[in-house]
């Protein structure tokens, strides 16, 4: 067995790797894409107008910007992320606040000119940020010594047992077994514990329950996740609990619940903030007279800026004393104003997802951790070939949950899904542990529905639209609308309405995803059912439910090349994610050649066949 450092080198190189090809990839694009296919893919917005610049609460030059066309494109613009502005250098999203994006600009940032040029695009740089953030951390745990975070890395890449401690468990007569378990894993851990939820079995609601009963018996803890959006989500929940929460950095849905939380918010609605902000204002007017030679110039500003840095202290203290979790994406964690904070527990959710770097960086201020999610679903994104096969991907929850299976609660009762559509998951991913709630077993749409069907699309070959889309069947796409227009028929459309039965249409393929999205405009039966239907990739569902799932596997070649759909791991997040009632459109032809496409495709018949008899 390779030693910890061997290992955390071998992470390290295949990071790099993983920097060097993603840099590549991205110059390519950026070279070979033109900015109307950037804007189209969500990467850009082209042409857009700047608005007001001022400074924020924390003392950041920011600048307004609107996006005038391409209203309705998603885009992939949020807190944190590096853009360029025109060719006038780099700035930082603060938030995005639908058409309105607000930027953290240098303070030699050329404002009028860039308010002046034609035709001015905002598009997305490449993150050096979380990359020089990972590395560092991965440095720093390779050179502990003799402290907490060396006894964890060492820990972490052996077989030697987890600490615990002993006491009575607790009982949670609202949480059910496996919940309850996992509750008290978490309070007797001494160094990790590992929570494995599968779809639907109430992962959130058993983390929620964890940091609550953290929380009385510590005064504060950190609680990370890889994605802003699953900071929010996670973060709401605890709010909803009456925990105080501090957010780290701004949320992707900006709304006064969302914000109330930000450390942004937090600050400037403190007592001291007027008083802070008329000395900060007073040193900006100094600043602009550019006396420097004065003597008495220096000493003003001297003491300006002494009393300015007093009162932040003051109130960010305050704030964060009164705070009982600290929520930030993983990446997040590494914020100066993090810097020389400890906590006794940190909480990751979406473990399964993060790069094992990025759970270092958190990890390095904490005495031990909760890593909370689900390897069988979507791993990390490794662009990397060289560093996939290298084993990048394999995530610190994942490694722990194989080495120390004593630390790990499964989940087994699940409340999303139909008994019929869980199952085939269950006996796939799960070794058949996970079980329906009574609640949700026989749940339905229409009486006597079958809750799975493979509608066989067979009449046209996909089409290949470059690397950074993928693949596209039109043919299947449009068999796609019509086999849900004809079950929406059969529903009828007062009952849709009213009791608002919501659908998911998903493919793994970009193309195929904005193509239905067009075509979904375009035909008038859908229309009035517009605001119930959601178009995305599987990515773009992790975490989410729908009452009708349909998907759209595109695939459709003599070869019976399915590409990624061999990741089976997405295939596990797209066919979970229906509560009542799933519908796969597939060439048969193509995907039963693999093992897991086959056995899915004669589970599926079997259902049907046992409903007609």
């Amino acid at each position: 067995m390779k030693s910890a450092l061997q290992s955390l080198q071998e992470q390290r190189l295949l990071l790099q790797m993983e920097y060097a090809a993603e840099k590549e990839a991205f110059r390519l694009q950026t070279e070979e894409m033109g900015l109307q296919r950037r804007v189209k893919r969500g990467d850009a917005w082209y042409p857009v107008t700047v608005g007001r610049t001022f400074y924020n609460s924390l003392n950041q030059r920011c600048l307004e910007i609107f996006r005038t066309q391409g209203l309705d494109v998603e885009h992939n613009f949020e807190y944190g992320k590096q853009v360029t502005l025109g060719n006038r250098g780099e700035a930082t999203v603060s938030f995005v606040d639908g058409n309105r994006m607000v930027l953290v600009i240098p303070d030699n940032f050329p404002v009028a000119d860039v308010a002046a040029e034609e035709n001015l695009a905002v598009q997305l740089s490449f993150d050096e940020t979380s990359y020089r953030t990972m590395f560092d951390a991965l440095g720093r745990v390779i050179a502990a010594k003799g402290n907490r975070l060396a006894y964890l890395r060492d820990l972490f890449y052996s077989n030697q047992p987890a600490g615990q401690y002993r006491f009575e468990p607790q009982r949670f007569p609202w949480l059910n077994a496996t919940q309850e378990e996992a509750v008290n894993k978490v309070l007797w851990a001494k160094d990790v514990a590992v929570v494995h939820g599968p779809p639907g079995t109430g992962k959130t609601t058993t983390l929620v329950e964890a940091i609550n009963e953290t929380l009385r018996r510590e005064n504060q803890v950190l609680v990370c996740a890889q994605s802003n959006m699953a900071v929010d989500w996670i973060s709401e929940q605890l709010v909803d609990r009456g925990i105080n929460v501090l957010r780290i950095g701004n949320p992707t849905r900006v709304n006064d619940k969302m914000l109330s939380f930000t450390y942004e918010r937090r600050f400037e609605s403190h007592p001291d903030y007027p008083q802070l902000w008329a000395i900060r204002k007073a040193i900006r007017e100094l600043r602009s007279r550019k006396r420097r030679a004065d003597e008495r110039y220096h000493q003003k500003l001297e003491s300006l800026k002494g009393r300015a840095a007093e009162l932040e202290i003051r109130i960010q203290a305050q704030l964060f004393g009164e705070a009982r979790v600290i929520a930030s994406t993983l990446v997040g964690s590494g914020h100066r104003l993090l810097e020389g904070m400890k906590f006794n527990t940190l909480f990751i959710d979406e473990a399964a997802q993060a790069l094992e770097a990025a759970c270092w960086i958190p990890l390095r201020r904490c005495s031990r951790v909760v890593l909370a999610g689900d390897h069988c679903q979507l791993p990390p994104t490794v662009k990397s070939m060289a560093a996939l096969k290298g084993g990048l991907a394999t995530t610190l929850m994942e490694r722990i949950a194989r080495q120390k299976p004593e630390v790990v609660t499964l989940l087994r009762v699940q409340y999303r899904m139909n008994e019929e559509i869980m199952r085939f998951s269950s006996d796939w991913f799960y070794d058949g542990q996970v079980e329906s709630s009574p609640l949700v077993r026989h749940r339905s749409i229409l009486d006597y529905d079958i809750p799975m069907q493979w509608i066989p699309a067979t009449d046209e070959a996909e089409q290949f639209v470059g690397s950074s889309f993928g693949r596209i069947n039109k043919a299947e796409a449009e068999l796609t609308l019509q086999t849900l227009e004809d079950y929406f028929t059969k529903i009828g459309k007062t009952r849709i309405l009213e009791e608002r039965i919501d659908v998911g249409i998903i493919s793994p393929y970009r193309a195929q995803v904005q193509y239905l999205r067009q075509l979904l405009k375009k035909r008038a039966f859908f229309k009035p059912y517009r605001h119930l239907i959601t178009v995305n990739t599987v990515d773009g569902f992790q975490g989410q439910e729908r009452d009708i799932i349909v998907v759209s596997l595109v695939r459709s070649n003599e070869e019976g090349q399915i590409g990624f759909l061999n990741d089976l791991r997405r295939m596990n997040v797209a066919i979970t994610r229906a509560r009542m009632k799933l519908i796969i459109l597939g060439n048969p032809d193509t995907l039963t050649r693999h093992p897991f496409y086959r056995k899915l495709y004669q589970y599926i018949n079997t259902i049907n066949k046992n409903e007609n008899d």
